[in-house]
């Protein structure tokens, strides 16, 4: 079992803001870790919701919270997170094993997939997420004494930021083939970001690479604001989830991409749960009912 992070790690970047769903999300990955029937396992997730003072009372096993599993937040919602952690995996594992040499992580946050996950040993993980976060996420894994499983390249810079420069100068080679994933990160962006980034990473990609991501397809996010998950998560934690997301128009990215010849699948998360057999399934005034996860391969001539 892993070691007892520090108490007192510095929490820049993760203690405001769409940085502390960095956190949300990693006590629903340690939630899910400690169920018996786990979907993903993460066993650095919980040091580092100890280590910030924002959420070090927040529950990482569901036998903490007194309704468990018909807790909105730390039931439904976390079990969704655990089940997006397990999609995501395999998609990326996959990549790795039919051709991608790179992986890179938009808006990394606390993801920990270069440590835990089973990489062929010639593969390099590059995270990209402001220097705060990054270096809370260090400093975590360093009193953990984490190895990482393949190379880790952190590439401190903010993605509002030329964050193309600082990918080449960490040593991304936009001629080998990649894997990019953006795991809850474009419903915060403005419409015209996430095209720009998503046109970003077509011309950064050779041949036989991969991208995902998640989207919302609502018109008016507000039409859920008094659903279960996004009033639990304003009450128990006060995180306001739809004051952090971006209402303007969302762009249809994966059709963009289906336009530049990516061959794209939009699934829903319920479709998982169907094959899995653990996670949300469908209910009235559902906050998940607009949730897409796209899986967008650029192919080879």
């Amino acid at each position: 079992m892993v070691g007892t992070a520090s108490q007192h790690a510095d929490a820049e970047g993760v203690d405001t803001g769409v940085g502390l769903t960095a956190l949300l999300v990693a006590a629903a990955r340690a939630i899910e870790t400690h169920r018996h029937d786990s979907l993903a396992q993460d066993v650095y997730a919980e040091h580092f919701v100890r280590a910030a003072p924002a959420c070090a009372a927040w529950p990482v096993r569901i036998q903490q919270v007194p309704d468990g599993d018909d807790n909105p937040l730390w039931g439904r919602f976390a079990r969704y997170f655990g089940l997006r952690t397990r999609v995501l995996d395999d998609f990326l594992l996959r990549s790795v094993r039919t051709g991608a040499r790179q992986v890179v992580l938009l808006g990394a946050g606390l993801d920990t997939r270069a440590l835990r996950l089973d990489w062929p040993s010639d593969r390099v993980v590059f995270e990209i997420d402001r220097a705060g976060v990054l270096a809370f996420k260090q400093r975590v894994l360093t009193d953990l004494h984490a190895t990482p499983k393949a190379q880790r390249v952190p590439v401190p810079v903010d993605l509002r930021a030329d964050w193309v420069t600082a990918l080449a100068a960490a040593g991304f080679d936009p001629a080998a083939p990649s894997v990019w994933l953006a795991e809850g990160l474009l419903f915060y962006l403005p419409g015209p970001a996430e095209t720009q980034l998503i046109d970003t990473v077509d011309r950064l990609t050779a041949e036989g690479s991969a991208l995902a991501f998640e989207a919302k397809l609502e018109k008016d996010l507000l039409e859920y604001r008094d659903s279960a998950i996004y009033t639990a998560t304003r009450r128990q934690i006060g995180i306001d989830l739809l004051h952090l997301f971006e209402k303007g128009p969302r762009p249809d990215s994966a059709g963009d991409l289906t336009a530049k010849g990516w061959s794209t699948s939009v699934r829903t998360p319920f479709d998982f749960t169907r094959r899995h057999g653990r996670g949300p399934l469908p209910e009235p005034n559902d906050a998940l009912e607009g949730n897409r996860w796209v899986f967008a391969y650029k192919p080879r001539p």
